[in-house]
């Protein structure tokens, strides 16, 4: 309780003066507080009722948003909001994002593949969809020391993911299905798209490369080891295993790890706000942009 508090709640008994006197306060500076009473208890219920939908939006994004996509979030949903008061009210009701943990290394070159030219050259800015993909592979941890292998396909426009597959394996397959998964999406053939990926012997294998040329992809490789070059891959990796991953160890089973990843697309691609698209879910920038070129 503060001393001007005790004073408020006890001056019919004693009266201001006197109590002032014995805490060593000024009158003035009573009167004061006092009169900005009616401001901090408004204050203080803005907050909580800030920290209630702060609450609300860190459940609906499985307690892994942070500042910066709470204000997103919220202003997205007609909230005025400063992102320093959405810091405060984190700090002081513990109210955390995800961090992840540890790296992964999947990148196993192939000493025979055909030379593939690096296409992006680090720029992962498109201003439509269907002019630039990226993938990688990581690995998902099963308690037991075992693991699963994630193969991803990604639109460098907007961030979506188009394509994935899961297996218990890093055969060119887990690849390849990935790549299929996009294209069936993305509705057939994609003539002139670039596929940009590390130097994973699963990348160099024929058989990729024979879906590409099936589908009308034109292949871009990154730098061996390199994982700058392939940056967005990683960073969306980054993103999924700090907001789904249990911990240290990885998940129980197998089958709590696929059924973690299958709910992951949704989520990503119709909800999660990302920072290098405005904040906005990789479907919603994808039709804003279509719209956009629509009317241009």
């Amino acid at each position: 309780m503060s001393r001007f508090k005790f004073v408020a709640d006890h001056r019919g008994a004693f009266g201001v003066k006197r109590l002032c006197t014995v805490l060593n306060l000024s009158r003035s500076g009573f009167y004061r507080w006092l009169k900005t009473a009616p401001a901090r208890a408004a204050k203080k219920a803005a907050d909580a009722a800030l920290t209630r939908r702060t609450r609300k939006v860190h459940e609906q994004s499985g307690k892994t948003y942070g500042a910066k996509r709470f204000t997103a979030e919220l202003r997205a949903n007609g909230l005025v909001v400063n992102r320093k008061c959405i810091e405060r009210l984190m700090r002081q009701h513990a109210i955390q994002g995800r961090r992840l943990k540890r790296p992964d290394r999947t990148t196993i070159p192939e000493p025979d593949a055909q030379t593939v030219p690096d296409l992006l050259r680090r720029d992962f800015t498109e201003s439509v969809p269907n002019r630039a993909w990226i993938g990688d592979i990581t690995y998902l941890p099963i308690a037991g020391g075992r693991f699963l292998y994630l193969a991803t396909v990604i639109d460098v426009h907007s961030r979506r993911l188009l394509g994935w597959s899961m297996a218990n394996h890093m055969r060119a397959e887990l690849v390849t299905e990935a790549l299929k998964a996009a294209v069936r999406i993305r509705g057939g053939r994609v003539d002139g798209v670039i596929f940009h990926s590390d130097h994973g012997a699963q990348y160099g294998a024929k058989a990729f490369a024979d879906a590409c040329r099936q589908a009308g992809i034109r292949r871009s490789m990154s730098a061996v080891g390199t994982s700058a070059d392939n940056a967005a891959a990683e960073s969306f990796f980054a993103s999924l295993k700090r907001e789904i991953l249990p911990g240290r160890h990885g998940w129980p089973t197998e089958r709590a790890a696929r059924l973690a990843v299958f709910r992951w697309p949704g989520f990503h691609n119709h909800r999660r706000r990302h920072s290098t698209i405005g904040y906005l879910a990789p479907v919603t920038f994808e039709q804003r942009s279509t719209t956009l070129a629509a009317t241009a």
